[in-house]
């Protein structure tokens, strides 16, 4: 899959190569550009393919935002990247206001200014992303070509102030920038893409005693058992998870299953023991599955909020499912973590990100995933339950009420307790890991 959006993002910096040079067949569509006029004349409001060069400018930059979107992240490489990204936003916005044309007077407007001032900025971006970039790949190409694109780069600016020959030195400086873009398309093709890291689940093991595994919610992390761990240290080996993707774990490129899950508990479970498992929301499914396959390993289940949605059930789930780890690796990934990810984590659960995870693309893939995946899952869980009967077990639902959780309560014979807020949840958590009652 790595492969894959290399391939992609290949791709869209050859079609931004080839957008930025529309100039080439568009400078004889104007008598009046010639050596010493900047290529810019092609985008003036009273020229006749303004519009039609302008949109070539706004979905260069777009797909530069997309192909930069798509490159799998290596970290010492984020300032060259993150410059290739302000270069397609400025030539995207570039594209949107026209040049005022010479004859025109007045003042200059707004959008001749905006014009003038992304273009600016787009040059300085991709300026910046050859000389990081090449810095970090070593290769004298890079460095000929960068030296070169700022060369001509302070030669255009230079002509434009004496009047004379801007123009040629423009398209040389265009024309380089476009090589510029084609080498970033043939690297990506040629060079090794870096691949998903693997390993095992990172696993916080304390205490001693009997064994309580403590299993997430969605997108949760090992971290958010810390109440809960502390209550049951006393007396318990407590075990806290992170499955793939999420908090410290590694992704894996194999998409989440709810047999997966169960095995997953299985292994965690130490030798022969019997373990109590505390599960919430939809890792309840996780549980109740692993309690039906593997009754031997389980000693008592604790239910969390149960989740109760199926989740989605479309066509293209399981596909972009299988691509989630693969896109969690990429530079939007990140992006968007950084953006959206721990402000979403902070304000659904109301607790900081000690260990930074939700600012990480790997974390927000992963939780999509398994969102992706709880249509298959409930469909695996029906499954599994009309195939194996429920063992003779203890099992405690906890939930703020409704009727999902006292159904789910009644179908395993379990006790229900309602609680009212995220205290008094915990305390019911550490009570039923400590006082298990046998269901009747």
């Amino acid at each position: 899959m790595e492969r894959r959006l290399s391939l992609a993002a290949a791709c869209a910096f050859a079609v931004v190569a080839v957008l930025v040079s529309a100039w080439m067949p568009g400078q004889f569509t104007s008598q009046a550009l010639d050596l010493h006029r900047l290529v810019g004349q092609l985008k003036v409001a009273d020229q006749e393919w303004s519009a039609l060069f302008r949109a070539c400018d706004t979905v260069a930059g777009l797909a530069c935002m997309a192909g930069v979107a798509l490159v799998i992240r290596v970290r010492e490489e984020w300032q060259g990247w993150l410059a290739m990204a302000m270069f397609g936003l400025c030539a995207a916005v570039g594209g949107l206001f026209p040049l005022d044309c010479a004859g025109c007077g007045g003042p200059l407007s707004f959008a001749h200014r905006a014009h003038v001032a992304s273009g600016v900025a787009a040059n300085a971006a991709v300026l910046v992303a050859m000389v990081v970039l090449g810095a970090r790949w070593r290769s004298p190409f890079t460095w000929l070509l960068t030296s070169a694109t700022c060369a001509a780069t302070m030669a255009t600016y230079v002509a434009d102030a004496v009047g004379r020959y801007a123009g040629l030195a423009q398209r040389v400086q265009v024309t380089l920038v476009a090589v510029w873009l084609l080498y970033l398309a043939v690297r990506l093709l040629v060079e090794d893409t870096p691949s998903l890291d693997s390993g095992p689940v990172h696993v916080v093991d304390e205490g001693s005693g009997q064994v309580v595994l403590l299993s997430s919610g969605p997108a949760g992390a090992w971290f958010h058992w810390e109440a809960v761990a502390e209550g049951l240290r006393e007396g318990h080996r407590v075990l806290r998870f992170d499955r793939p993707g999420l908090g410290l774990s590694p992704a894996v490129p194999t998409p989440p299953t709810l047999y997966g899950e169960a095995a997953r508990l299985a292994a965690l479970v130490p030798g022969s023991e019997r373990a109590t498992v505390v599960a919430r929301s939809v890792a309840a499914w996780h549980a109740e599955a692993f309690a039906r396959l593997h009754p031997l390993r389980v000693a008592r289940l604790v239910l969390v909020d149960p989740a109760c949605e199926r989740g989605p059930n479309i066509a293209w789930a399981g596909g972009l499912r299988a691509w989630a780890p693969a896109l969690g690796a990429t530079w939007g990934a990140t992006a968007l973590a950084r953006t959206l990810g721990w402000p979403a984590h902070t304000f659904r659960t109301g607790l900081a990100d000690p260990y930074g995870v939700y600012r990480t693309g790997r974390v927000v893939a992963a939780a999509a995933g398994e969102w992706l995946a709880k249509g298959e899952m409930a469909a695996d869980l029906e499954k599994v339950r009309r195939e194996h009967p429920f063992p003779s077990v203890p099992v405690t639902v906890i939930s703020t009420g409704g009727q999902c959780a006292a159904r789910l309560a009644e179908d395993l014979g379990a006790r229900l307790v309602v609680v009212a807020g995220e205290a008094e949840r915990r305390a019911a958590v550490v009570e039923a890991c400590q006082e298990p009652r046998v269901p009747g």
